[in-house]
């Protein structure tokens, strides 16, 4: 419900795309690495503006994503993709942070490892959707199945698994660009839009996400981080029902620290940067009407604007459930809204980048 109710999806692949001008791919592809897949919103519309830029450069395109339905919904979104861009070559996996850049799971024995190859026939998104749709789910179904951490309470997968997608009309075109089987990855574009708990320390972050990201840059390469910041009308709301609140508390600037210190010895060549707040901060807001707002909100609307609240700041659902048999959470919520003209969310961005020697 959040991607369709709010605009963050598409906020959030204009600065993806706005940094993507900074990258000078090399050959023998331009190679992107989403750190968070998810539905493939992102990705894909910044896809099309690789396109633009690069449009007769192969690509890579690695998703890491966990869910099951939402690396269906990616997939199925690059039906168009292989047909605007020939030359590309997809792979969605479910490897973790600090696995998927050597292709290959730490913990599990390469037989373990569920590699799948689809090589799409024909020329029409037709003949793609057709063979997607008839190959894919037998091979999401096996190899994505999650378990719950009991230390976590994250999903962790079952099995390693990967699935890779390209035309078998380019096959040899794209042959030093098709990923093998514990081949190790470098990459120019890293893109990671929310990749963490928000709750979770900055030495957390960085040690299980930003250290493995940030190892994986070629040359040149550059790592592009968003994130919440709570400084927004959606924050007013959960305080409302919550005053105590107060989930962001590592700005970017403090994890750009703790990264620099962990990785000064390894990496001496990545530059951080934290921007300023006009270059860094951004907004994205639930979708309303101005007549919505200025006259009797519906019942539609206060549900979208909490839900998309207590979603952005990842309250739990023991929480959650709570306030909702207590009731109240609309009635605060009109009142946030109204006093703004609407709700909106502020993100922050921030990038690292490798140096080309």
């Amino acid at each position: 419900m959040f991607v369709t109710t709010c605009s963050e999806k598409w906020q959030g692949a204009a600065r993806m795309v706005k940094e993507l001008k900074h990258v000078k791919p090399s050959p023998p592809a331009l190679r992107v690495l989403d750190a968070g897949m998810g539905d493939g919103t992102v990705l894909t519309r910044t896809m099309r503006a690789m396109h633009n830029m690069f449009p007769t450069i192969p690509f890579l395109i690695v998703g890491k994503e966990i869910s099951l339905e939402d690396v269906r919904l990616s997939i199925e979104k690059m039906v168009d993709r292989f047909h605007e861009h020939p030359h590309t070559v997809f792979m969605a996996t479910n490897l973790y942070y600090y696995e998927v850049a050597g292709l290959s799971p730490r913990n599990s024995s390469p037989a373990d490892f569920k590699w799948h190859e689809i090589a799409l026939e024909g020329s029409t998104t037709h003949d793609f959707d057709a063979q997607i749709s008839n190959q894919l789910q037998p091979i999401l179904s096996a190899g994505w199945r999650t378990r719950t951490s009991e230390k976590t309470g994250n999903p962790l997968y079952v099995k390693p698994a990967a699935v890779v997608i390209y035309r078998k009309d380019h096959r040899f075109a794209l042959d030093a660009v098709i990923p093998r089987q514990g081949e190790a990855q470098e990459f120019d574009f890293v893109m990671a839009s929310q990749p963490y708990q928000a709750r979770l320390p900055a030495e957390v972050k960085s040690r299980n996400v930003l250290r493995p990201l940030a190892r994986a840059l070629a040359p040149g390469g550059r790592m592009v981080v968003v994130q919440s910041t709570g400084k927004d009308p959606g924050m007013d709301i959960v305080r409302s029902v919550w005053p105590e609140e107060n989930p962001f508390q590592t700005p970017r600037r403090m994890l750009l620290d703790v990264l620099k210190s962990e990785m000064k010895a390894e990496r001496r060549n990545l530059r951080y940067f934290p921007y300023t707040d006009s270059r860094s901060l951004f907004r994205f807001y639930l979708h309303t009407l101005a007549s919505e707002i200025s006259s009797n909100i519906g019942t539609s609307t206060l549900l979208a604007a909490w839900n998309a609240a207590v979603y952005v700041a990842q309250i739990e659902d023991a929480k959650l459930m709570k306030a909702l048999r207590k009731g109240g959470y609309l009635g605060e919520t009109e009142k946030i809204l109204r006093a703004h003209d609407g709700l909106w969310f502020t993100n922050e961005l921030f990038t690292v980048a490798r140096g080309r020697t």
